[in-house]
């Protein structure tokens, strides 16, 4: 137990004492310090976002005072617990109705990992610093990063409400940014790009100087616990690849990718198996799960574990046909590091799309994505919808790439260290090897806040 917790315990002790005594001498200042003291216990309620907790009981009058005195004390200490609890499971922070969080900026910060479990405590200041732009160009395609801005503004519009997880301030409030602040950077973005389109002139965006006026640039160094040494983001990259299968299975194309059932997708039966287990065979006839999934396509093993990784493939079929699938549902087994692909238990149920998709809850809610301006990231600390330029040499000369965190994936959560760039649609690796020999392995990066 902690020196703090254990302050907090006699504080509470202490107190209910205090009270006990001003209740046996003043039976009208009793009744008024119980209702002050359930107030603020229904306060501390609203800034612990502890939800759906009954409010503290009150049995009137009747009660004896040293029994009301002992029920406000079980109730504060009931209090206390809770908030020790949650000082390692910021599993949920929402956002005032005006918009700004209820919680006020802490320099140290609880990382949790994609179950909302504490992993690490970190200081905002060792990630996040006050930075500034090179003068050098921004680069990125103009219509593409506004498509992705745009995708991603409206998930927030659309599906705040169903997904809470991206009104978490993450690490970036210890620096006092908010939710809302990304939604401004955002709203100011879509508007420039939108004017110096239809303007048909190179945009603001592009230029360091607007960017260092007009927004806070921080700075975002790498904090990586099992590499204390690594400063730069480690900058990975991920592509759609054009696979070749078949829509019936074949000597050829014989390992599957499913789609859960919309019928059966509400019970989670699809947890209880790892991918070696699906691919033994429990959902072909004569498997114990038979019936439950669809299968969507068949693939080499090698396209199959690529489908796996990249979370999107596309798919030409024998018959002349071709469509893309995403990734929809996970069997929910975290993503091991360093264990080869063949190894993994993780396994991710399928479906068909209209475009590449990025982060969502849902499959129908997934936000759709462009190569080139889009990075896959951590979302539950680092936040859905950051703006990110990225600064690296090539050639003696600086580089400034701009994207925005749109997707995520089991490599990321948690990650501090590291921001996945989609690169682009390919034929093959080699083609994939080719096109990102160009870009950097580590990069500064900032992050962008409108002012």
């Amino acid at each position: 137990m902690s020196v703090l917790f254990s302050k907090k315990i006699s504080f509470t002790v202490g107190f209910a004492t205090l009270l006990l005594f001003g209740l046996a001498s003043n039976h009208l200042y009793s009744q008024s310090k119980t209702k002050q003291l359930t107030q603020q216990y229904q306060t501390t309620q609203n800034v612990s976002f502890i939800q759906q907790e009954k409010p503290l009981t009150q049995t009137g009058i009747s009660l004896p005072f040293i029994q009301s005195a002992q029920i406000v004390a079980t109730s504060l200490l009931n209090i206390l617990n809770e908030q020790q609890e949650f000082e390692h499971d910021f599993s949920q922070q929402n956002i005032h109705p005006s918009g700004r969080n209820l919680i006020s900026a802490s320099t140290t910060y609880a990382v949790i990992d994609e179950l909302k479990k504490y992993k690490f405590s970190v200081n905002g200041s060792q990630v996040f610093n006050p930075g500034k732009l090179p003068t050098a160009k921004v680069n990125f395609n103009q219509t593409d990063l506004l498509t992705v801005l745009s995708n991603t503004r409206k998930y927030y519009q659309n599906y705040a409400n169903e997904d809470p997880d991206i009104l978490r301030t993450g690490l970036l409030g210890t620096k006092g940014v908010a939710v809302e602040d990304v939604l401004k950077t955002l709203d100011f973005m879509i508007a420039v790009l939108k004017e110096d389109i239809a303007n048909r002139r190179t945009t603001r965006l592009q230029d360091p100087n607007f960017i260092n006026t007009h927004f806070r640039v921080i700075k975002w160094s790498a904090y990586n616990p099992k590499s204390r040494n690594q400063q730069q983001l480690r900058i990975t990259k991920y592509a759609v690849f054009i696979h070749s299968g078949s829509q019936k299975k074949t000597s050829t194309f014989n390992i599957p990718i499913y789609s859960l059932k919309d019928n059966l997708s509400t019970d989670k039966f699809y947890t209880r198996y790892t991918k070696q287990d699906v691919l033994s065979g429990i959902y072909e006839p004569g498997g114990k799960e038979f019936g439950k999934v669809e299968p969507l396509a068949y693939l080499t093993r090698n396209g199959f574990e690529e489908a796996l990784m990249e979370g999107t493939i596309l798919i030409k079929f024998t018959d002349g046909t071709q469509g893309v699938f995403n990734v929809d549902r996970s069997n929910e087994i975290p993503y091991i590091r360093g264990l080869k692909a063949t190894a993994q238990k993780r396994y991710w149920y399928f479906r068909k799309v209209d475009a590449i998709k990025g982060y969502g809850y849902k499959i129908d809610a997934k936000i759709s994505i462009k190569p080139g301006v889009t990075f896959a990231g951590d979302v539950l600390n680092i936040g859905l919808g950051k703006v990110i330029v990225l600064e690296h040499n090539r050639g003696g000369r600086k580089q400034l790439q701009m994207g925005v965190i749109a997707d995520t994936g089991g490599a990321f959560l948690p990650n501090l260290h590291q921001l996945d760039f989609l690169a682009g649609i390919f034929q093959n690796q080699k083609d994939f090897e080719q096109h990102i020999g160009n870009l950097p392995d580590y990069s500064t990066a900032y992050i962008l806040v409108k002012k």
